[in-house]
């Protein structure tokens, strides 16, 4: 299949000239990250869910569980990607819905049908990032048989984390996960554990919040602000100036930044490497290429699947693996917008003396009725303050070392 000359949702207020940026020497950086949709249900019901409480309802037309069939095209086509762009590693995130709704050994399957495609040349390595409630000593033994890591979703104390993350029935999941959690730090398999992924809500206290995930003792935390965008605002973002979101942020922030013990906070550490000139890996920050593709349950190839909180068919192509290359993907115009830094910012982005740090904010929270994602992000007043911040403690914190006043961070 050769070059895709435009998205297919009439949704995209534009096609990118592709012709025209490889006349211009721009090549697409390969997936190095491939999420599998290895279970397309979930056994919660979390409201601000953009999988199914949002603009795409797609969800509703997958197949349960990926088929093993489905499972071997993946394998081969990322055995194939890999070998074609000469990586010796690649990461696998096992992704739903819930994935563990899978069962032990349909997990299995996928492990080692795409660990065996992959070998020798190709290092494979696996993540399950789950909502918590079915880990169990079945999962936890496989997972570790196999170095799969494992990512929970935990929102803070059980208050806080019920307020969203519920069974169907309106139950809190807060003491299920828990329960998952005591068998995953447990000494016997805690080396599997990768941290916390925290979803934001105002409502909640951040420092209580912040504190109640470092009880587990992560080795790092996520914190994720609530999928929106200018047409469908996130709770409490207001069309105005007003910074609520950064301003909870960098409450914990400032208690994070002078604790000797920090465990990693992704968010802050990706705004400290690019504010001192290096990469981001992060798609909330940065203009760092997204390498990054998504398997639906049904073969599908698609675009990051935040954008399903969009609108209907954001995240879609035309493209599966039982007949196309994750190269030919490389090529969609919407995926290429992922990778092309600068060029896919607004005039307003650019324009503004952050914009290498910020990096437009997260893609997905861009969008805008009419205007598609040629926009600042929702977060851009939330985003410039707490850019800033980070920035004045980091320079301050800088300049009193370079006259001996202050000891080295840890």
């Amino acid at each position: 299949m050769g070059v895709v000359g435009r998205a297919e949702s009439p949704e995209w207020p534009r096609s990118l000239d592709m012709r025209g940026l490889l006349a211009a020497g721009w090549r697409p950086t390969p997936f190095q990250e491939f999420v599998l949709k290895i279970h397309s249900r979930c056994n919660l019901s979390c409201d601000y869910c953009y999988m199914y409480e949002m603009a795409d309802q797609g969800w509703k037309s997958q197949p349960r569980r990926m088929a093993r069939p489905i499972i071997d095209q993946v394998a081969r086509r990322v055995a194939e990607h890999a070998r074609e762009n000469l990586l010796r590693k690649v990461g696998i995130t096992l992704h739903g819905g819930e994935p563990l709704l899978a069962g032990p050994e349909h997990v299995r399957y996928a492990v080692e049908a795409i660990r065996d495609a992959a070998h020798p040349d190709v290092e494979v390595e696996f993540t399950v990032q789950t909502n918590g409630v079915l880990i169990d000593t079945d999962f936890l033994d496989l997972f570790a048989k196999f170095g799969v890591s494992v990512g929970v979703s935990l929102d803070g104390d059980e208050s806080g984390h019920d307020l969203h993350r519920k069974r169907a029935d309106g139950r809190g999941s807060h003491r299920d996960v828990m329960a998952g959690m005591r068998a995953l730090t447990s000494p016997a398999y805690r080396d599997l554990f990768t941290g916390f992924l925290a979803t934001i809500d105002l409502r909640n206290d951040p420092i209580a919040t912040y504190e109640a995930l470092l009880a587990h003792d992560p080795p790092g935390v996520d914190f994720l602000l609530p999928h929106g965008n200018w047409t469908t605002p996130p709770p409490g973002r207001l069309p105005d100036s007003s910074t609520p979101y950064a301003d909870w942020l960098i409450t914990i922030f400032d208690r994070w930044y002078h604790d000797p013990g920090r465990t990693r906070v992704r968010l802050f550490l990706e705004i400290i490497s690019l504010l001192t000139g290096k990469y981001s890996a992060s798609e909330a920050v940065g203009l760092s290429p997204i390498s990054m593709v998504v398997v639906e349950t049904n073969g599908r190839i698609e675009q990051v699947d935040t954008l399903k909180s969009a609108f209907e068919g954001a995240a879609g192509t035309t493209l599966h693996v039982s007949r196309d290359p994750f190269t030919t993907a490389l090529m969609h115009p919407s995926i290429a917008a992922r990778q092309i830094g600068v060029r896919a910012l607004s005039e307003t982005c650019r324009s503004c003396p952050l914009h290498r740090v910020c990096g437009g904010g997260h893609y997905t929270h861009r969008y805008r009725t009419g205007t598609g994602f040629l926009n600042p992000s929702v977060y851009c007043a939330d985003l410039k303050r707490l850019i800033t911040h980070v920035h004045d403690v980091v320079s301050a914190d800088v300049a009193r070392r370079r006259v001996g006043h202050a000891a080295p961070p840890p």
